[in-house]
C-alpha cells in the first residue's frame, strides 16, 4: 500500500512539473520579446483566437523561443519567426492547431499571427509580425487564411527596424528573405496579469 501512494505522489510530481501557467482566466495575455533590435510587446486575444493563444503561450512559458531566429524578413509584409535555433536548425514543436483565421481579427500593420505551410491546419509554432497592411491573408468564402491573435502594443519602432534589415538567399536552408545579420528573439516572457 505504501508503494503504491508513493508512486501515486511520484506521478503527481511529474505532472505538475509538466504543467505550465498560461493564465487560462486572462482574455487579453501580454507576452515581452526581448529581441536583439529592443523590446515588443504583443497583447493577445483570446476571446477571439483562445485555442491559437493557448498555443502560442504554451511555447513562451516553456521557453521554446528564447534564444531563436526572427529568419524570415519581407519589408512591408512580413517579419516571422519561432522555428530556428541560433544555428539555423528547425525546434522541435508541438502538434499543429485547428486554424482560427475566421475570427474577425485582420492582417493589418502591427498584428501577430500564425505561420503555416498549404495546409490551413498546419500552425504549430512559428509565427510573423504583420509589417504592412496583408489584408490579402485574411480568409474568404473560398480559401482558409492566417491566424491573427493578437497585435503589438509597445516596440512598433523595433519592428519597423526589423523590416528594414537587409536579406539574402540562405544557402544553408534554401530560403530567401532571410537576415544577413541574425535577429535573435532573446527572450519570451508572459507578463503578470494586469
Amino acid at each position: 500500500m505504501i508503494r503504491w501512494i508513493n508512486a501515486l505522489f511520484i506521478l503527481c510530481l511529474s505532472q505538475s512539473a509538466v504543467a505550465v501557467d498560461i493564465q487560462p482566466d486572462t482574455l487579453y495575455p501580454q507576452v515581452q520579446l526581448d529581441t536583439s533590435m529592443g523590446k515588443i510587446v504583443v497583447e493577445l486575444d483570446r476571446t477571439r483566437a483562445p485555442i491559437t493563444v493557448d498555443n502560442f503561450l504554451t511555447y513562451v512559458v516553456k521557453g521554446h523561443y528564447d534564444n531563436t531566429l526572427f529568419h524570415r524578413v519581407i519589408p512591408d509584409f512580413v517579419v516571422q519567426g519561432g522555428g530556428l535555433d541560433l544555428k539555423q536548425e528547425e525546434k522541435p514543436y508541438a502538434d499543429p492547431i485547428v486554424n482560427e483565421s475566421g475570427n474577425g481579427l485582420s492582417n493589418t500593420f502591427g498584428t501577430i499571427a500564425m505561420a503555416r505551410d498549404n495546409d490551413p491546419h498546419s500552425a504549430t509554432s512559428q509565427f510573423y509580425f504583420n509589417v504592412g497592411d496583408n489584408e490579402r491573408l485574411d480568409p474568404s468564402s473560398r480559401r482558409w487564411g492566417y491566424a491573427v491573435f493578437g497585435e503589438v502594443t509597445e516596440g512598433e519602432e523595433v519592428l519597423a527596424a526589423m523590416a528594414g534589415v537587409a536579406t539574402e538567399h540562405n544557402t544553408k536552408l534554401d530560403w530567401p528573405d532571410f537576415p544577413i545579420e541574425d535577429i535573435i528573439l532573446e527572450k519570451a516572457t508572459l507578463l503578470p496579469r494586469k
